[in-house]
């Protein structure tokens, strides 16, 4: 049994890690502030698990970390507290750069001051976890891949506060000895995600029959992963990352905007369609394109696919007619997001 302490376990991809970790019987703690991404609903399953506990606490608050941690005692951490809506980073940058770059400082701190204090054989096994962004790396035009060692060349202050944080991680192993592993994930898709990203944006204004705005000509191009994929690989991870690497995490799923959103539309029309529309295609309108907008995404997996043994399970089109279908389920998880936390407007397009 491992013990893992996990930041940000209360928003999309953490959440659904901690259900991962808490099914394969380990022992979790949720360290998250819940603001307004961090939805506790994600775990009504897990929550009742005498392995899950939950504390609501603000990376930045050192103290708390270091209470928490050294009552807790993991062997691995892994930080998934981030803010990461690009939208909202061009709006209202000072939360990306308060969380995303201050925040990893402080987890960093306290990690290292609990590392410091472990015997030599926990020592031995303690991983902490970073989980970034391939948008560090910047745009691709239509070919190529970022790897591991591509450079960083952030676009908007949402990547650009991630590329920070990634820095700090590494320094933190050079410098002393923390070991850490960063990861680089392609665009993540799935359950319990927060309907401000693309996908299930989507899939909530076409069941309100209000317009599909896509930026641009729609062509912008992204890898896509489903992100119990991208859990597993972090998992993997824990268990056989080497110390001190970075490894990108991708579902070799390359599709533009507009193609998703046709894909969706398509998927409802046959799930639940309309009585007023042949298609919700016909929703579907152009919008000014956001500042910033890299272009496209995609990503070389190979690092992790050889050293680790790990690669994707779910192709694009079978995992994002699971997602639907999820969202189509449990349209009660997100009405209750969209009365009382998030409207059904594009956040950050000025």
């Amino acid at each position: 049994m491992s013990k893992y302490f996990i930041t940000g376990g209360a928003g999309f991809i953490g959440s659904n890690f901690i259900q991962m970790c808490i099914n394969k019987n380990h022992k979790v703690l949720n360290f998250d502030l819940l603001t307004y991404s961090g939805n506790l609903d994600n775990l009504h399953i897990t929550s009742k698990n005498t392995n899950y506990s939950f504390i609501k606490g603000d990376i930045c608050d050192k103290d708390l970390l270091d209470k928490s941690l050294n009552e807790f005692r993991p062997n691995c951490i892994i930080n998934f507290a981030a803010e990461s809506h690009v939208d909202k980073s061009i709006d209202n940058p000072d939360n990306f750069i308060n969380t995303n770059i201050v925040g990893t400082y402080k987890i960093l701190s306290s990690s290292l001051d609990y590392y410091t204090n472990l015997t030599e054989d926990q020592r031995r096994i303690f991983k902490f976890l970073h989980i970034s962004t391939d948008e560090v790396y910047g745009s691709l035009d239509q070919k190529g891949l970022f790897d591991e060692n591509s450079k960083y060349n952030p676009s908007s202050p949402y990547s650009a506060s991630k590329a920070a944080s990634d820095h700090l991680v590494n320094s933190w192993n050079k410098t002393y000895d923390l070991p850490t592993i960063i990861t680089n994930c392609s665009n993540n898709y799935g359950p319990y995600q927060f309907p401000e990203k693309l996908i299930p944006h989507m899939i909530q204004r076409c069941l309100s029959e209000d317009y599909l705005p896509i930026y641009g000509d729609g062509k912008n191009i992204r890898d896509w992963i489903h992100v119990y994929d991208h859990c597993d690989a972090i998992y993997e991870l824990t268990k056989k990352g080497i110390v001190g690497s970075r490894y990108n995490i991708g579902g070799s799923e390359e599709k533009s905007n507009i193609e998703i959103v046709k894909e969706i539309c398509h998927l409802l029309d046959e799930l639940r369609p309309s009585s007023n529309l042949k298609s919700y295609k016909e929703l579907i309108r152009f919008v000014e394109d956001r500042p910033g907008h890299d272009f496209r995404y995609a990503i070389d997996s190979s690092k992790i696919q050889n050293e680790i043994g790990w690669k994707p399970k779910l192709k694009f089109k079978e995992g994002l007619a699971k997602t639907v279908n999820w969202y189509l389920k449990n349209k009660d998880w997100l009405d209750n997001i969209k009365n009382n936390k998030y409207k059904l407007t594009r956040i950050g397009l000025r």
